[in-house]
Parts: C-alpha cells; sequence; structure tokens
C-alpha cells in the first residue's frame, strides 16, 4: 500500500525543484553580493533543503508502514 501512495504523487515532486532553487537563489542573494559567493550559497542551501526534506519524507513514509 504505501508503494502505491509513492507512486501516485511522484509527479508532484517535480513542483518542489523550481521552489528549491527560487528560495534557495533569494536566501543567497539577500546574504552576499558578489555572484560567486551568491552562486556557492544557493547550492549550500538547496542541498540543505533537499536533505531536510528528504529526512521527513522518509520520516513519515516509515510511520505509513508502521501505523
Amino acid at each position: 500500500m504505501p508503494t502505491m501512495l509513492l507512486a501516485d504523487n511522484v509527479n508532484q515532486l517535480w513542483y518542489a525543484v523550481p521552489l528549491i532553487i527560487s528560495v534557495s537563489l533569494v536566501y543567497a542573494g539577500t546574504r552576499h553580493e558578489a555572484m560567486t559567493a551568491i552562486w556557492w550559497h544557493a547550492v549550500r542551501v538547496a542541498t540543505w533543503i533537499v536533505v531536510f526534506m528528504s529526512i521527513i519524507f522518509f520520516v513519515l513514509y516509515l510511520m505509513t508502514l508502521y501505523v
């Protein structure tokens, strides 16, 4: 059952890509003025967001397996 739930919503994950890119670029742009510093900070923030979202996803996925 949980694998069907995952398979049905996988296309909705593509909406997260432009959102993560735009949020990380805006956040980095408010912290730095040099373009190279903005790019590196945006990459770090985007990585942090993806890791955090993945952790939350796996916690919720494990909860669906055992509940």
